[in-house]
């Protein structure tokens, strides 16, 4: 069970179990920000809606650990915290408790930092002056399966979709067998990228790229780079049978990275 230990670094609201049928009425949501103020009002305001605060999170690593405990239908993440930061936690998050939603909070309305966070898996993006009877509807409307992002930040992405290469290069299948980290390596080889590259961009260390790169060639079943490369646009076009290839196909042989 997780509790706080001296410092209120995280507190848990709600220890009892949710049923199937009580997760369909109770929405169940973990704030994630290193700001007690901000959870509090928060957690005030999401109480008074009707909605359950199962716990409470001061940074990434923490709001992850608790995600992967309470597996709640909804993170309400900060963007900027010290140590991991909303970015990596809300990837990490998608990674190992899909069936639980993030929506990113932050007090800045950078559309980059948005970006990054839809791009790591969040389905919903809110500024701190958001007032709160939105940001109650936003969660239901994330746990209901729908995204939370405003007009503004709609014709944002608009914008970056038209910029996209013909190739494909940043589009992905709505189901894949590849992590966020692979996909995103995938799209920087199929930018020609190098290794020492793509370690400089994601900050990494180079042999984590080659390790990365390794077991996406095998998830794809191919042998290289190049081929990895020519196969994402299939994976990319919208009849794609990807799917049903990657969830049939036995690991193939001995990749060259």
């Amino acid at each position: 069970m997780l509790r706080s230990s001296g410092a209120d670094t995280y507190s848990v609201m709600d220890e009892s179990p949710t049923s199937a049928n009580e997760s369909v009425e109770r929405l169940r949501v973990v704030i994630c920000d290193d700001d007690p103020l901000v959870r509090r009002l928060i957690r005030e305001a999401l109480q008074l809606a009707g909605i359950v605060v199962a716990a409470e999170a001061s940074d990434g690593r923490e709001g992850l650990e608790l995600a992967r405990h309470y597996r709640p239908e909804v993170v309400l993440m900060d963007a900027v915290m010290p140590g991991m930061d909303g970015i990596e936690a809300t990837r990490r998050i998608t990674e190992e408790a899909p069936g639980t939603r993030v929506v990113m909070l932050t007090g800045s309305g950078d559309d980059e930092l948005a970006l990054r966070g839809l791009r790591a898996g969040a389905v919903g993006y809110l500024t701190k002056d958001t007032p709160i009877e939105e940001i109650s509807l936003a969660l239901r409307h994330a746990a209901a399966g729908e995204a939370a992002i405003s007009g503004r930040l709609s014709m944002r992405l608009i914008e970056r979709l038209r910029m996209v290469p013909e190739a494909g290069v940043g589009l992905r299948p709505v189901r894949s067998v590849l992590t966020v980290r692979e996909w995103e390596i995938l799209d920087l080889l199929c930018s020609e990228a190098s290794t020492d590259d793509i370690a400089e961009v994601l900050v990494l260390s180079a042999e984590t790229v080659r390790s990365h790169v390794k077991n996406l060639l095998r998830k794809l079943g191919v042998r290289s780079r190049e081929e990895a490369v020519a196969l994402a646009a299939n994976l990319r076009a919208p009849s794609s049978p990807f799917d049903r290839h990657a969830a049939t196909s036995a690991p193939g042989p001995a990749a060259s990275v």
